[in-house]
């Protein structure tokens, strides 16, 4: 993980369950949760130690930039704040994976989530985005996809962290004091995974 972070005052409110709504069931109003084990910091921390790890364990390697971080305060079922808000962070990967070579690498990222103890893995094997959701053991869900252009993505987040300020990764783009921006299109090439067929 980078060591070098732009602090933020205040959460950034962006769109958030949007994908990690089938796995953060708190992000629905009136859903029930358990009091928050950790802080938004905490979380952010976790997140992108969760996201590092499956990054490291793709080979050969993949080249990734950050993505957008997103957080959404959770709230009750009468539209009550809670102190509390679901935070997730994402990775996109900057090498080009061609279609035939995606199911080897949803394959490798799904034994080690599930190397790691992640549970509730599911797969969505649709040809044109396929996608892995599961949960790690500390209640964060994990999910990889692939984009409408072929860009493949990867999510980490929690439900309803205690409210706190958090940092960032030096080359987080979105938060405040950054003045980095990705279009999230795959460019790198790799003799392995830009491949249009597999050897």
């Amino acid at each position: 993980m980078a060591t070098s972070i732009t602090s933020a005052r205040g959460p950034v409110r962006l769109l958030g369950c949007v994908l990690l709504s089938m796995v953060l069931t708190a992000c629905w109003g009136g859903a029930s949760r358990e009091e928050p084990k950790m802080d938004m910091q905490q979380a952010g921390e976790r997140a992108e130690e969760i996201l590092d790890g499956t990054l490291a364990a793709i080979r050969p390697p993949v080249g990734w930039s950050y993505g957008n971080p997103s957080d959404t305060a959770c709230s009750t079922g009468l539209n009550e704040p809670t102190g509390t808000t679901t935070v997730f962070r994402s990775r996109k990967i900057t090498t080009v994976v061609s279609g035939q070579r995606r199911d080897e690498l949803l394959k490798q990222v799904r034994e080690y989530w599930e190397q790691r103890g992640t549970r509730d893995v599911t797969v969505d094997s649709g040809e044109a985005m396929p996608r892995i959701r599961a949960r790690t053991a500390d209640g964060f869900a994990v999910i990889l996809q692939v984009g409408s252009i072929g860009n493949v993505f990867i999510e980490a987040g929690i439900s309803c962290a205690e409210d706190s300020e958090m940092t960032y990764p030096r080359d987080t783009p979105g938060v405040p004091g950054s003045s980095v921006k990705t279009d999230g299109i795959p460019r790198k090439y790799s003799a392995h995974w830009s491949e249009t067929a597999p050897h």
